[in-house]
């Protein structure tokens, strides 16, 4: 399962990358892109565990620092290349076949750009250059469904991203409002996922836990390298 939670994590950010008019390339071994991702995005990530130093560098910009390659095995050593590992987390599997939990609030699929601005503001905190991030390019891929759950008073209170790579459903982006319990956004999120359906992605240290209470399992370590310019 493991393969198919990169697979599926790589065609996001592939998504993403489209939607900025960016588009990266698949290769055996590894996605790359050869100009500058968005902000948060890796540069390269690999697809194997066989994947070299080489499948990864060659394809992606490293004219300036800050180039990120999103080791998905923690198998490389880009030590020697002038990269410091970023952060570590892991990959994690919910089978299908497990009940829908009860969520809090109102979930649904985000249709119109003014409902993915006010829900990337709430991602963000209120940051208008990060919000920027999330282009309404992203409502007309239909691999992408951006979620959001609504109180009673309308508000946004978390959200997430689904990501759909054909054998899984991938969640990305999730995020809570007004300090709410993060399993609340894992149930919403879940609600809107078919009960055939397994889901994947990847989380660390405190956001373990309520992913974990929900039926989540971890298959795997993954590592985020960033080019230092060293």
């Amino acid at each position: 399962m493991i393969t198919e939670a990169v697979r599926n994590n790589a065609e996001w950010c592939e998504a993403m990358c489209r939607a900025h008019d960016l588009p990266g390339a698949f290769a055996p071994r590894a996605w790359t892109n050869p100009r500058r991702t968005p902000l948060y995005y890796p540069d390269a990530v690999t697809l194997t565990a066989d994947a070299s130093v080489r499948d990864v560098l060659d394809g992606i910009d490293r004219s300036v620092p800050g180039a990120s390659v999103k080791d998905s095995f923690a198998s490389l050593d880009l030590a020697g290349e002038g990269f410091r590992p970023l952060f570590d987390a892991r990959w994690i599997h919910r089978p299908a076949g497990l009940p829908a939990p009860s969520a809090d609030g109102s979930w649904r699929a985000l249709r119109t750009p003014e409902e993915l601005t006010a829900w990337a503001l709430a991602w963000s905190g209120g940051d208008a250059d990060e919000s920027a991030l999330f282009r309404a390019g992203l409502l007309a891929d239909p691999a992408t469904t951006v979620v959001a759950g609504y109180g009673a008073d309308g508000r946004i209170v978390g959200g997430a991203v689904l990501s759909d790579s054909g054998p899984v459903t991938g969640v990305s982006n999730l995020f809570t409002a007004d300090g709410l319990d993060p399993a609340s956004t894992w149930a919403g999120c879940l609600t809107l996922v078919g009960e055939d359906r397994p889901v994947v992605g990847y989380e660390s240290g405190d956001d373990l836990p309520p992913a974990r209470a929900l039926g989540f399992e971890e298959i795997g370590t993954l590592r985020v390298w960033l080019d230092t310019g060293a």
